[in-house]
């Protein structure tokens, strides 16, 4: 989550999830989920200045999200900046049965499909071993405007399944659908390094790489009843380190085919505690997004302190359909 609290799902049936042989429904659903985001969109650009950071709905509804303006300076991800619950996610070990990416090879890297040629850079929230190195991912970074921490633990559902075994797992899905489709794919980490990367340095992965479009992967930590998935995207942020004026355009057009395409895969609405219904939030205090000189977007895919949306982001099943949701977005961004 871009920072990160819920209720335990254990005494809630889990909610069904829209299978893909359902398409034609949830096309008509997802129609029209977009277009009164879209309207919403257009009151909320009303409303906002250029450097607002989040609409007013937000800051409405009070919302303890890692999104919240009104989160607490002492969180750092690069994401959110809302406290996490004490030892929750840090001390928590991923239940037994805790889902985890198919056991399929990926394909490799191919010359063909439509998204031959394009490299995709995906960025895992957090990591597993975060929790173990609280020295080293406290310390801060430099992220443009101001600094950091380097990272943090992330998250977890009231059951103990974590931020970051979440951001993986989706990852990896991710990673095989955008290589099938021709796709060069650069994951920031894949649970190999013993914390982090810091925020700074997986702006500076996507950098590298060159890449045409970059993903963060996450899941919330908001207050139960705040449901749903919303992307995050950068402001326009001129200032030490940080210059967004390149990509604040791209950006916002890689986060409406997410939006668009994650509605219609997964049967999830946007995000009904910021963003005004738009599934969009624009922020200028993530350096992941303020140090990107590549087009860049974060997702955060549900809340998992709402045991609606912990339902759904522990099911195998709803994750598949997430990470088509992002690949069918990102390959709208890069053919059109």
């Amino acid at each position: 989550m871009p920072y990160d609290n819920e209720r335990s799902q254990s005494d809630e049936s889990r909610p069904t999830v829209r299978r893909r042989s359902g398409r034609s429904s949830l096309a008509v659903a997802g129609a029209a989920l977009v277009s009164a985001a879209l309207a919403g969109w257009l009151v909320w650009q009303g409303m906002s200045g250029p450097d607002d950071g989040i609409p007013p709905a937000a800051a409405a509804a009070g919302a303890t999200s890692g999104a919240s303006p009104t989160a607490s300076p002492g969180a750092s991800t690069g994401t959110s900046t809302a406290p996490t619950p004490s030892g929750s996610e840090s001390s928590a070990p991923n239940p037994p049965d805790a889902p985890t990416s198919p056991d399929a090879p990926n394909p490799p890297n191919g010359p063909n499909g439509p998204l031959a040629g394009k490299v995709v850079v995906i960025d895992p929230g957090h990591n597993p071993h975060n929790r173990d190195h609280t020295a080293e991912i406290n310390k801060p970074v430099n992220i443009g405007t101001t600094s950091k921490e380097c990272d943090t633990t992330g998250t977890a559902t009231n059951a103990g399944y974590a931020e970051a075994a979440f951001t993986l797992d989706v990852s990896h899905r991710l990673r095989s659908l955008l290589r099938k489709l021709g796709a060069t794919v650069v994951l920031t980490h894949d649970n190999d390094r013993p914390y982090g990367p810091c925020v700074d340095e997986r702006a500076r992965i996507g950098n590298k790489a060159k890449a045409d479009a970059v993903i963060s992967v996450h899941a919330d930590g908001s207050a139960p009843g705040n449901r749903g998935f919303h992307v995050i995207l950068p402001a326009s942020v001129k200032d030490g380190a940080a210059d967004t004026t390149a990509i604040v355009g791209p950006s916002r057009r890689l986060g409406e085919h997410i939006v668009g395409n994650f509605v219609r895969e997964t049967g999830s609405a946007p995000a009904n505690y910021l963003g005004g219904g738009t599934g969009l939030d624009v922020r200028k205090d993530l350096g992941g997004l303020n140090l990107s000189q590549v087009p860049k977007v974060f997702i955060e895919c549900g809340n998992m302190r709402d045991s609606h949306d912990a339902a759904l982001l522990t099911d195998a099943d709803w994750r598949q359909s997430a990470a088509q949701g992002m690949a069918d977005g990102i390959m709208g961004f890069l053919t059109r």
